[in-house]
């Protein structure tokens, strides 16, 4: 409500220019992309002294009022507002902001704290009998003045489910005229035994002109009274929890704002409007002393300030002060029940005080507002509480260029103690922002869209994707789109390299072919044990051996054992270890080697002997040994050291001629350098003269 102009029609999103008028945030991001209002006019009274029903009227007119109900208090009041809309336009510059130019043309009439019981007797106060009247305080205003605005709104952020724009109007404002009047402590006391009235107190008055030269005030109108300024300024908030389906975008994937369309859950408006005043440059304001007992025959004048002028004296003359403009604050709550219906709480409250001389003042008001609104269409039902004039109920209609309607027509046709009246009506001219049309809601404009009736993704220009093979997996991400196939391959079947029927994502060897136990992986000896895997593929083997055989069953396997067919010890590479118990065996064989006296050769009887020691160095095959031949001291160390490694030749040679490797023997002499006895006794010197055969550690 902007001072309760228009009521109802305010709440509408495709209002226009009237949205300037209680928030001039309204014009930014507006449903309307060009308006041109052509006229509209409001008119607005309320009070809380009067009730009457209307639908009398249609009857018998006078009756209607001679038959209301009256309430009469100390302090009644009275408030009438025409508020005339003229040639105003409407310009959306861009998504982010939007200009509109006015013209507007005012009347408010104000009176506060009237006696009630004053206007009860008015012309009727029966001159025979004592009366008295207490006025008290009187405030009492009413102006006349023109509006040139300009209106500016802007987005001011726009972020996903918070959408917040604001505006500012600057007007211009021409006075045409203004009258008011404010009383102190005013009372009257009449005496009829001596026809004497005693009035007492304080009355201001003035208005726009200047005295005329007998000393009355000048006309109400003066087309030159004074100038001024004033400002409107608001914001709105916009909750917008669906805001991504009003988002779309071109063929190009450019993003496209759907402007046509009202995108918010719930919206709060803020606003101050009328902050300014006129400067009244041609007003008088007038004090006059009612303090006087006189003759109430003596009392002249048939107007206000002629009974003032007339009968009481002028205490004080000065310039007119400012008209103040009736500034209020606009709160306004909008709910989106469903599409195109809407729930609006709006409350103005007047921040002029009610005291306060040659002020203009609107009535507080609530008002609860469903409608119905579309595009081209908007039915509205406003139910207000206006201040002292209590609950009305009307009804409205904005349809294409015509709106009309009344916040109270319903309650004063239908009920019998109306307070308050309006009505409105006017013409305008509205361009309204285009619709995104999406029928399918795939985000793309239909004219864009391929498959309007289907939803489908922007990529695919609106259509749905395909699935040609029916695998279950679009063709967009079917690496194979004609041939059918799971989607852990994205879409394409499963190869089979080797063609061994095991599919290459379960075989463990695709390249070659094999079985199915081992999960396509070839096994040539079937050990159970994959050829890669098996460090002897061709032949069987043992799994803890990794497939490999072990002949001698000492678990060192054979391509890893020395000795494969004999069972030894891995510390001695799979071969049978010779321990102090054979070597000594074998040293006690060789000691008993018997040779001719000064000679090599070896003599018969030692043969078994030899034999003995073939069989140990045989059970022993990878075993290194050195012949080493021993004398005693007797002769020549020369020719004991020739001796010596003679006879350990000769020893080698033999067990090499009986098949011993040769690269298993090293025959070495030592002559008389180790002797194990002395050589002083035939027994140690016996000793001495020996063969060893000694274990060549590794």
């Amino acid at each position: 409500m902007s001072a309760q102009s228009f009521i109802g029609y305010q709440t509408d999103n495709y209002n226009g220019v009237h949205g300037v008028l209680t928030n001039p945030a309204n014009i930014a991001d507006s449903r309307v992309k060009l308006e041109v209002n052509l006229a509209g006019v409001s008119a607005f009274f309320a009070n809380d002294y009067i009730g009457f029903n209307l639908s009398d009227a249609f009857d018998d007119i006078s009756r209607t009022f001679d038959e209301s109900k009256r309430t009469p208090k100390e302090n009644n009041a009275l408030a009438l507002n025409v508020d005339v809309l003229g040639p105003s336009v409407l310009v959306t510059l861009n998504e982010k902001s939007a200009i509109s130019v006015f013209t507007r043309g005012r009347f408010f009439f104000n009176a506060n704290d009237i006696n009630g019981e004053t206007i009860d007797k008015e012309g009727g106060f029966d001159e025979s009998e004592d009366f008295f009247i207490d006025e008290g305080n009187i405030t009492g205003a009413a102006n006349l003045w023109a509006e040139l605005g300009v209106s500016y709104a802007r987005v001011l952020y726009n972020r996903n489910q918070h959408f917040v724009k604001g505006g500012l109007t600057l007007k211009y404002l021409q006075g045409f005229g203004n009258a008011y009047v404010k009383s102190s402590n005013l009372s009257l006391d009449y005496d009829a035994d001596s026809r004497l009235i005693t009035t007492q107190g304080e009355v201001t008055y003035g208005n726009t002109d200047d005295l005329d030269e007998a000393g009355s005030a000048g006309d109400f109108y003066d087309f030159n009274s004074g100038q001024g300024f004033g400002t409107d300024i608001g914001f709105i908030y916009e909750w917008r929890p669906d805001y991504a389906k009003y988002k779309g975008t071109d063929a190009q994937q450019n993003p496209i704002n759907n402007r046509g369309a009202n995108k918010y859950r719930l919206k709060l408006g803020l606003a101050i409007t009328d902050i300014g005043s006129i400067r009244n440059t041609n007003g008088v304001n007038q004090v006059y002393d009612v303090n006087r007992t006189q003759s109430i025959d003596n009392f002249d004048g048939d107007a206000l300030e002629e009974g003032i002028e007339e009968n009481f004296d002028l205490i004080s003359e000065s310039g007119s002060p400012n008209s103040i403009l009736p500034t209020t604050l606009h709160l306004n709550a909008d709910y989106s029940v469903i599409p195109k219906l809407y729930l609006n709480l709006n409350a103005g409250l007047p921040l002029t005080s009610r005291s306060k001389i040659n002020a203009q003042r609107t009535v507080t008001q609530l008002g609860l507002t469903p409608r119905f609104e579309t595009q081209f269409l908007s039915v509205f039902s406003p139910i207000t509480y206006t201040q002292g004039s209590g609950v009305q109920w009307g009804s409205g209609l904005r349809a294409g260029p015509l709106y009309i309607g009344s916040g109270s027509i319903l309650s004063a046709l239908l009920g019998s103690e109306t307070q308050s009246l309006d009505v409105f009506a006017g013409l305008k001219v509205p361009i309204y922002q285009r619709k995104m049309k999406d029928r399918d809601g795939d985000g793309l404009k239909d004219k864009h869209d391929a498959c309007p009736e289907v939803y489908g993704p922007i990529e695919n220009e609106g259509c749905p994707w395909k699935d040609s093979d029916e695998d279950g997996i679009l063709d967009k991400d079917d690496n194979c789109p004609e041939e059918k196939g799971p989607s852990e391959n994205k879409g394409c079947p499963w190869e089979d390299t080797d063609a061994d029927g095991i599919v290459d994502k379960d075989d463990l060897c695709p390249l070659v072919p094999g079985i199915t136990a081992l999960q396509g992986c070839p096994d040539s000896d079937g050990d159970g044990i994959t050829d890669t895997e098996d460090r002897s593929p061709e032949a069987a083997g043992k799994l803890e051996l990794k497939g490999c055989p072990d002949t001698d069953g000492d678990n060192l396997v054979d391509v890893d054992d020395a000795c494969p067919t004999v069972p030894g010890t891995s510390e001695n590479n799979g071969c049978p270890e010779v321990t102090a118990a054979v070597q000594k065996q074998l040293n006690d064989y060789a000691r008993t080697i018997l040779f001719d006296t000064g000679k090599a050769s070896i003599q018969s009887e030692s043969t078994t002997t030899m034999v003995d020691i073939l069989q140990i160095l045989n059970e022993y095959s990878s075993a290194q040994f050195t012949v080493e031949g021993h004398t005693d001291s007797v002769g020549s160390n020369t020719t004991n050291q020739r001796l010596s490694e003679a006879r350990a030749s000769a020893v080698r040679d033999f067990l090499i001629d009986k098949g011993i490797s040769s690269n298993r023997l090293t025959a070495v002499g030592y002559g008389e350098e180790k002797p194990i006895a002395t050589n002083k006794t035939k027994q140690g010197r016996k000793q001495n003269r020996r063969v060893e055969i000694n274990l060549v550690k590794q």
